[in-house]
């Protein structure tokens, strides 16, 4: 199979973990983390961090990844992942020839070269345009209507509580990993396009490196599970 490319964005800024991408998780960068997945993913021939961060570039040079500088008008917070993403594609000559584009959140910091390769050839072997890691939930999700009532969005509040086991299987999309085809990637311009694929990765973590209390509770989970990189 043809090697893919990941991208992964890593912007300077951080309002809830200030200096986050660069900040030692595990004792390790942050990025550099999602950095080695990619580079052990047999499915990956090269990763591009793209940053308006110098300091981050250099951290990712120094990994073994592509540093790409991005444009400030693509920077700010109301930028989005996917025009990061097409300027790399644009602006990176390892980009032009690979048909797959893989794009990596480093707030996965747990995300593995195995589940890299698996979201990648499940992408394939559908030959699907997107393929997406997903974790299974059970959470009972509720909506607040304006007069303060609960309404149920995937379960009827006016049945009996289901078991676990008789509900149907519910997917939560983890933001960690994407598999993107190419060039319908480019024309569509966002991440879901076309048929996309989600792909149940068993063994990933649920947490979301949003808040000072996320960065405990993962490190803490990892060093537990002795999910410590060297």
């Amino acid at each position: 199979m043809e090697r893919a490319v990941a991208i992964i964005p890593a912007r300077g800024g951080s309002k809830g973990i200030p200096g986050k991408n660069i900040k030692p998780f595990l004792d390790i960068p942050l990025v550099v983390h999602s950095i080695r997945a990619a580079l052990a993913a047999e499915t990956v021939s090269d990763v591009v961090v793209t940053s308006d961060d110098p300091a981050i570039l250099e951290v990712a040079r120094l990994a073994g990844a592509i540093p790409l500088l991005r444009p400030i008008e693509i920077s700010g917070d109301e930028a989005s992942s996917e025009s990061a993403l097409l300027h790399a594609i644009e602006m990176c000559d390892v980009c032009r020839e690979v048909q797959t584009i893989v794009f990596l959140q480093c707030t996965s910091p747990l995300t593995t070269a195995g589940e890299i390769d698996t979201v990648v050839r499940t992408r394939e072997r559908h030959e699907a345009d997107t393929a997406f890691s997903v974790v299974e939930v059970h959470a009972f999700l509720w909506e607040i209507a304006p007069d303060g009532t609960g309404i149920g969005i995937n379960h009827d509040a006016t049945q009996p509580r289901e078991r676990r086991q008789d509900r149907p299987a519910q997917f939560r999309e983890t933001g960690a990993i994407y598999a993107l085809e190419k060039e319908g990637f480019c024309k569509a311009g966002q991440r879901f396009f076309g048929k996309s694929v989600p792909v149940v990765l068993t063994g990933a973590t649920e947490i979301d490196l949003d808040t000072p209390n996320d960065w405990i509770a993962l490190e803490a989970f990892a060093k537990a599970w002795g999910r410590n990189r060297d």
